[in-house]
């Protein structure tokens, strides 16, 4: 199936995959369930929370929320859905995603879009009736291209979903909605946190909230918003978006072409400000691991540089549906063969 979708272009191949998904059209894997593999974050808290497998499908696959429940049957320990805005938006002109098969990598400039929140809601809403206690889902909200104030759109992700969340994702780190980015910035960061975290505040339910920043910062940069991250008491951080950069690497006729890197080429780059973050904050909060993730080591080289959970997306286009299967399997052996009685013990070890 997954050489199959490549004969089509790749927004095509996602659209069908996603029907294919809805309409049951995929495999199933038996569970990995293991004491080894399972983390517990933010302990003696009521955001306490159990992973049972750390590996998770990052934000950008489901942004409508249509599939988590087919995408836990693949093996995914968390789902995160999303990125949703609060109004319907389509996105920038087509073509806006682009394989660089020779990279094992994807640019795409896609701009949010999606059904807008009412859409996600709905869908959410259904997959709750189904939902398992195990099945953590993650609900990844942005802002709409044409708001002025980016916080007020925001509040009206934490107010529709706050209550339905396992964990909310602060999404101020895509490359492909204008000004975005801008909101890493110390001052604007700050403000928009405070209003956040004002919303979640009225919640019956308090979710875990997390910012997910882009790979593409220097070193003051990640200093203020480790700064601010804390200052706000943000429970935890997820390391990293798509990258603007182009490693000189790219063997891809579509190297130039403009939006976020994501896959193999993203691994090193997200790699390094991951652990960079983990000793600024000291290991102090949660940090999620994400960019170029295909395999076990690859996985845990994101643990000893500081991830407590590990995200993929990319490289299931390239590795198949089976991907989060095979690397819990393999984290599994590899527990067994160094004598690892958890996870946890790998963490920037």
């Amino acid at each position: 199936m997954t050489k199959l979708l490549h004969f089509l272009n790749p927004e095509m191949a996602h659209s069908f995959g996603i029907k294919a998904l809805k309409n049951g059209i995929h495999p199933c894997y038996p569970s990995v369930d293991d004491a080894r593999l399972h983390v517990k974050l933010w302990q003696g808290t009521k955001k306490e929370r159990l992973f049972k497998n750390p590996i998770g499908l990052a934000a950008g696959f489901d942004k409508n929320a249509e599939v988590p429940r087919a995408m836990f049957k693949l093996g995914f320990g968390f789902v995160e859905v999303g990125t949703i805005t609060p109004k319907p938006q389509v996105g920038n002109p087509k073509p806006r995603i682009f394989r660089l098969s020779e990279d094992k990598a994807v640019i795409n400039r896609l701009g949010f879009n999606g059904g807008g929140s009412a859409v996600a809601h709905e869908n959410i809403t259904e997959f709750l009736r189904y939902k398992k206690q195990d099945q953590m889902l993650g609900i990844n909200i942005g802002k709409n291209k044409d708001t002025k104030k980016a916080a007020d759109d925001y509040v009206k992700g934490i107010s529709m979903f706050g209550a339905l969340a396992d964990y909310i994702t602060v999404n101020i780190s895509s490359p492909n909605t204008k000004g975005l980015r801008d909101l890493q910035q110390k001052k604007d960061l700050g403000a928009l946190l405070q209003a956040v975290q004002k919303e979640l505040k009225k919640q019956k339910v308090s979710p875990p909230l997390l910012v997910k920043i882009a790979p593409d910062l220097n070193e003051t940069e990640i200093t203020d918003i480790v700064d601010v991250v804390m200052s706000e008491s943000v429970d935890g951080l997820i390391v990293t978006n798509t990258t603007i950069s182009r490693p000189d690497s790219l063997q891809s006729n579509h190297a130039a072409e403009m939006g976020g890197l994501s896959g193999q080429p993203l691994f090193d780059l997200s790699t390094k400000i991951l652990n960079r973050v983990h000793v600024l904050t000291e290991g102090k909060i949660p940090l999620v691991g994400v960019g170029g993730v295909s395999n076990a080591q690859q996985a845990i080289a994101k643990f000893r540089a500081g991830a407590s959970l590990v995200q993929l997306y990319t490289s299931m286009i390239y590795e198949g549906p089976g991907i989060a299967h095979r690397i819990n399997k393999d984290l599994l052996a590899f527990c067994e063969a160094e004598g690892v009685k958890s996870l946890s013990e790998l963490v920037s070890a």
